[in-house]
């Protein structure tokens, strides 16, 4: 059996759409890839940023939901999000940001990497971590983000959660991950291959209790398989392990199945394909609102209801290197 081939995609809320725009789009530079509605509720926003082509592992997806209250990280979250770029380009991103007015957060060597942290607009957490590995992705240049600084692909995640045995022996007995290190209590699991691998750190919470799901939260972490019939054996394995495994669910762009690890944060098992570029031209992924069928027949009124989205007048980019 084919194990997890790294991160495939990052979910997490905002209560602003056109604020989560201008940031990751016209600070970060990453590219809108799918502008759609959440499945489960067709009156809100599903935004999806990621490389030029929308290559899966470097996607960060926001549930978006307006006026909503803010979130608060506790145990049995996903707390960060690392995006990958360029070795050496972190003075420039320091200097990017700060002129941005964002706080920057020396976050000095971690795993033999330099990085530097800062939180969004809602507060979530985000990380950069210098590497100079090889990344099957279609570098995108926009909004002033050039192609020695662009960021490559989401690096990994962290996990915060009490020590839980059970945990650890999931994701090394089962779903195939390796413990790589431990550091200053943070412990690091490597997941996938190749120009593929990820990660997720374990640490303990700051403080006692459970998160808060709202603005400033990521909902849930998304890992890759390639195929329908791979998700088919690992519905059937984690099934098998006596996990509440939901049935496949078809998101258009590729199909996911859900469940809970022990300590009740929210994995999913997304397939490669069919891809962001099944319902629009891929030089034009993003630009228009895109709907599953069922809720075509109420585009017009969605319409009405969902607010205009802009994006930031830097943002026309362009691709670089498929391999970065």
């Amino acid at each position: 059996m084919k194990t997890l081939n790294g991160v495939h995609h990052v979910t997490a809320i905002t209560n602003d759409a056109q604020r989560n725009v201008d940031f990751y789009t016209g600070l970060l530079g990453l590219r809108l890839v799918k502008k759609t509605v959440n499945f489960d509720d067709p009156q809100s926003y599903h935004l999806y940023y990621g490389d030029g082509r929308g290559t899966p592992g470097t996607i960060l997806t926001f549930f978006v939901w307006p006026g909503g209250s803010k979130g608060k990280v506790g145990s049995g979250e996903p707390s960060r999000v690392a995006f990958e770029v360029p070795a050496g380009s972190l003075p420039w991103w320091r200097q990017r940001l700060s002129r941005a007015a964002i706080e920057v957060n020396e976050g000095g060597k971690v795993f033999g990497a330099e990085t530097i942290s800062f939180a969004d607009p809602d507060g979530m957490e985000l990380e950069l971590v210098e590497s100079s590995a090889l990344r099957d992705v279609q570098i995108w240049t926009g909004s002033g983000v050039g192609q020695d600084s662009a960021i490559r692909t989401i690096a990994g995640v962290t996990l915060t959660r009490t020590g839980l045995a059970s945990s650890d022996e999931l994701y090394t007995k089962q779903l195939g991950f390796r413990e790589t290190g431990t550091e200053e209590r943070r412990r690091r699991f490597a997941t996938g291959d190749g120009s593929a691998i990820g990660f997720i750190d374990v640490v303990e919470p700051a403080a006692g209790g459970r998160g808060r799901m709202g603005a400033g939260t990521i909902h849930h972490i998304a890992f890759r398989t390639p195929d329908d019939a791979t998700q088919g054996e690992w519905l059937r394995k984690l099934t098998g392990l006596g996990l509440h495994v939901s049935p496949v669910m078809d998101r258009n762009y590729f199909h996911s199945i859900y469940f809970r690890e022990p300590s009740g944060i929210l994995f999913e098992v997304a397939t490669d394909g069919p891809g962001f570029a099944v319902d629009e031209a891929p030089e034009t992924l993003g630009e228009a609102l895109k709907l599953p069928a069922e809720y075509e027949r109420a585009r017009t009124q969605l319409e009405a209801i969902l607010p205009p989205i802009h994006l930031p007048e830097r943002v026309n980019g362009s691709t670089g290197e498929v391999r970065a």
